[in-house]
This record gives structure tokens, sequence and C-alpha cells, in this order.
């Protein structure tokens, strides 16, 4: 089976301060049917929105959002467990800092336990330690920490799903012509060195971040695709269907024998 790591954003996860259940059903559902024919890695945002539900801090001082994430990473995955439980498929919870992909023998170990749990069917849900990683420690968003995990874990491909639906050749909020890249094969330092637009209340990133996350991947021979996790179709056709109608398809240009 092909192992691909799904990454979802606290855009899709979190609405007006709390969890978006009928968004995150609808994204337990899709992984349920992706596991008939794939083996799946989840990398979830979330533990901070999570977290305010109950405790209402300034999530824009350091310390509190660490407080936030600890507080809401049970709440994230108590709800993972519960729906998941109607398709009798166990989640796991893997916390991971930069520690964990900085030498060949750490990100081994990581991957040993990924394998573990992919052997008996179990999806492990990935996050960063937010609640205890120092400066030193932090990946910074979980667009470049689905990215390490695709590449050191083994998957052949990394799935965005975003507020955002797909790249677009220029800013499509500002521009009603701006038209769907519906397959980009490299990423320049310009595209690169875009200002960070996070649109979300609990977001950390925005389309610069998710080309960072890209340009690592298509730099080691890997690929991603971006597409919304508000409407899944797009992702459903790709992944399901073997059809590309929507989203974008990051992926290097085959090399002709």
């Amino acid at each position: 089976m092909k192992r691909i790591v799904v990454k979802v954003g606290s855009a899709v996860l979190s609405e007006q301060n709390r969890i978006a259940k009928d968004r995150m059903q609808r994204l337990v559902d899709f992984i349920a049917e992706l596991k008939k024919s794939y083996e799946v890695i989840l990398v979830s945002s979330g533990a901070v929105a999570a977290g305010y539900t109950e405790l209402k801090l300034d999530k824009k001082i350091l310390a509190n959002k660490q407080a936030l994430a600890s507080i809401g990473q049970p709440i994230l995955m108590n709800k993972y467990r519960k729906m998941f439980e109607h398709y009798t498929i166990l989640p796991s919870q893997v916390l991971v800092t930069a520690a964990n992909f900085n030498t060949a023998e750490e990100s081994q170990k990581a991957k040993d336990t990924i394998e573990t749990l992919l052997a008996h069917n179990v999806v492990p849900i990935i996050n960063e330690n937010d609640a205890t990683a120092t400066e030193e420690l932090i990946l910074g968003d979980n667009d470049q920490l689905s990215a390490y995990a695709a590449y050191h874990f083994g998957a052949e491909l990394l799935v965005i799903l975003s507020d955002i639906d797909a790249y677009y050749d220029k800013d499509p909020r500002s521009f009603p012509d701006a038209k769907v890249r519906s397959r980009i094969e490299s990423i320049s330092a310009e595209e690169l060195s875009m200002e960070v637009t996070p649109n979300h209340n609990f977001a950390t990133g925005g389309i610069v971040t998710k080309l960072k996350a890209a340009d690592f991947l298509l730099k080691r021979g890997s690929a991603m695709f971006l597409a919304s996790g508000f409407d899944l179709s797009d992702a459903k056709s790709f992944l399901i269907a073997g059809e590309h109608r929507g989203g974008s398809l990051f992926k290097a240009a085959e090399v002709s024998q």
C-alpha cells in the first residue's frame, strides 16, 4: 500500500473559537475511506484551539499558547478517538520536536514507532510538542512538520487540507481573475520569500509555509498535493478516483529514460 501523510490545519478544524466537529467528522470519514487504499499518517493542528474552548488565555503570549496546547491535546485526541471508534480504527498520539529529525538516528527512532503503529492498522496522529518545546526545538508550523514527517517516515505523498484550496497565479482574494496552478514542478526564491499571511485566528502560516513544505519535498524527489479541507471533493477525486479535478500538485517533471 502507498503511504501518505495527510495534514489538516487549524483553520479547518476550528471555527468561532471552538472545534469544528462536522468538518472533523468529515475528515475522519475521509481517512477511514483512504485507509482502504493507503497507509495514512495524520498531522493534525487544533490543540491550541481546543484548549481555548476550556480556558480563554491570550495565545500571543508563548507560555499561554503552550498551556493551551497542553490542555487541548487530550481534548483533541479524545474527539478523534470517539470518531474513529465508529470504524473500529485505533488512533495514536505522536508528539515530536525538531530534535526528532535532527539526526538520522533520532529520525529512525521516530520512524520505528510509526512503522509499528501502521503495521497494526493504527492511525498515527502527529503534532508538535508545543507544551514543552524550546526555541531550539520548535519546528514552527505544522506545514513544515508534515513535510518532515512525509520525508523521514517514507511517505510517497503529502496531502495538505487547508482553507487555501489550491495555489493560484496571484492572490484570489484580491484578484477575481486569479487562476489555479494545477501542477507545479519547481518553486522560485521569490515565491518562498513572500510575506506570510495567516488568515485564521489560530493559524500560524499561510500559502508561504505550504510552498516551503512543497519545496522541501520537491528537492528530495517527493510530492505534495494542496486542496481544500472545507470541501474534500478535490482530495477525494485525486486520491480515491485518481482524477486531478481541483487543487494543486507539486511534483517534479518525470525524467524520460
